[in-house]
């Protein structure tokens, strides 16, 4: 977009402290205002309504019932396995701490 906050603002016929605590999460905008933003930043704003994919939520109930030795074998397996891919493209290995729901993440 190469655009300033400024100049979406402008653009958008809002001000730029109040785009800057959209970006920061302080504020949300309401749909017709963030549709006018994206219309001011060039772009369009398209909802699609698809049916609900539970997927993720079935495999983490699963992995859940499993026994702790067998949830933690497939945790190192997994990790061995980012990590051999991680360095086929020359980048740093990651930890367990790392991952996306590694532990008591909430």
């Amino acid at each position: 977009m190469g655009l300033s906050q400024r100049e979406l603002a402008c653009r958008a016929a809002t001000s730029q402290a109040t785009l800057s605590a959209y970006e920061a999460g302080r504020k949300s905008p309401s749909l017709d205002t963030l549709a006018r933003i994206i219309r001011a930043a060039g772009l369009d704003l398209r909802i699609q309504l698809t049916p609900r994919d539970d997927h993720d939520e079935v495999m983490a109930a699963y992995e859940a019932s499993l026994p702790e030795r067998t949830r933690n074998a497939r945790r190192k397996r997994d990790l061995a396995a980012i990590n051999k891919a991680r360095r086929t493209r020359g980048l740093e290995p990651v930890g367990e701490g790392d991952l996306v729901g590694a532990g008591e993440r909430g």
